[in-house]
C-alpha cells in the first residue's frame, strides 16, 4: 500500500523498533539517566507518565542496557492479575517454587535477592509496572517487603512505574513509608514542537524515504494535534500516509494532517 507508493522498506511508524534507532528526545534521554542512577545507586526509583509518552519503550530500552551477568531483570505489568498473582510471579522470577501463603511468599522474595546480591552478585533489577491500579494495601505492603536488614541496605533495583496520578497517591499519609524512601523520581515529558518534526523525519529515513513526505506545515500540523505525545504522533503519522497514498499525494500537507486528526476524533 503506501509503503510501495511512498518507497518504504517498512513501516516507519510502528511498535517494532530497535532501541539502538530510537529518537533521542530530551525526556527520552533524562529518562534514561534517571533510570541509570537507580541502577548505580540501587533502591526504589518512581517513573510515571502519561499513555503513550514512551514509558514502556524506555523501559524496554534500559531492560536491554543491563548486563545479564550483573542484573537479573524480573517485569511484571500489574493488570496481568491479582495481588498474590503478583507475589507468586516474583517468586517465580527469582528463580524460587512459589509458596501458597502470603508471608511465606513475603520470605522467599526477600531470601531470593539476598541470595542473588550476596551469593551470586547479581542485583535483581524490579520493573513493576502499571503501578496507577495497585490497591493501597498492596503499595503498604510493598514498604515492608523491600525493607532489609531494618532497611539499612538496597540489594535491588525496584522501579515502581505508571500513570501519573500513582505519584499523588504515594504523598497520602498511609504510603509516606514506602514514599520516603523513593530516591529517584521522573515523569516522561512530551516531544517539543522542534522534536516532533525531527522524529517523524528520522523515522521516515530510517524507513528508506528520499526526499522530505511530510511539509513542514504538515509537521506543525501534526506537533499541534497530538500534543508532542509519540504514540498520538505514531498514529497521525501513520494515518496521514495511507491518506496520501489514497489521495495520490505525493506529499502529507497539513490539509491531510486535519483529515487524520478528525478521524481520530482529535478535533
Amino acid at each position: 500500500m503506501y509503503k510501495t507508493f511512498y518507497s518504504l522498506s517498512h513501516e516507519p511508524f510502528s511498535k517494532e523498533m530497535k532501541p539502538s534507532d530510537a529518537y533521542l528526545a530530551t525526556s527520552y534521554r533524562e529518562a534514561l539517566a534517571g533510570l541509570d542512577y537507580i541502577k548505580r545507586t540501587r533502591g526504589i526509583g518512581l517513573f510515571i507518565g502519561e499513555p503513550g509518552s514512551g514509558k514502556t519503550f524506555t523501559l524496554r530500552t534500559f531492560k536491554e542496557s543491563l548486563n545479564p551477568s550483573l542484573y537479573h531483570v524480573v517485569y511484571f505489568p500489574l493488570s496481568t492479575g491479582g495481588v498474590m498473582d503478583f507475589y507468586r510471579g516474583l517468586a517465580l522470577g527469582l528463580g524460587e517454587e512459589p509458596k501458597y501463603r502470603k508471608v511465606d511468599l513475603f520470605y522467599q522474595i526477600q531470601q531470593g535477592i539476598e541470595r542473588l546480591y550476596t551469593e551470586r552478585r547479581i542485583t535483581p533489577v524490579l520493573i513493576l509496572d502499571e503501578m496507577h491500579l495497585a490497591k493501597d494495601a498492596f503499595l503498604q505492603d510493598l514498604a515492608i517487603l523491600f525493607n532489609f536488614q531494618m532497611d539499612s541496605t538496597n540489594p535491588y533495583v525496584l522501579i515502581l512505574a505508571g500513570l501519573p496520578h500513582l505519584q499523588t497517591r504515594l504523598r497520602l499519609n498511609q504510603h509516606r513509608p514506602l514514599n520516603q524512601r523513593i530516591i529517584m523520581r521522573y515523569q516522561m515529558g512530551p516531544l517539543t514542537k522542534e522534536e516532533v518534526g525531527q522524529y517523524i523525519e528520522q523515522r521516515m529515513k530510517m524507513a528508506g524515504a528520499k526526499i522530505p513526505i511530510f511539509t513542514p506545515a504538515a509537521l506543525e500540523a501534526i506537533a499541534l494535534q497530538s500534543q508532542g505525545w509519540p504514540r498520538v504522533i505514531n498514529t497521525l503519522a501513520t494515518t496521514c500516509l495511507l491518506y496520501g497514498y489514497q489521495m495520490k499525494k505525493e506529499q502529507i500537507d497539513e490539509e491531510i494532517v486535519r483529515m487524520a486528526a478528525e478521524e481520530h476524533h482529535l478535533y
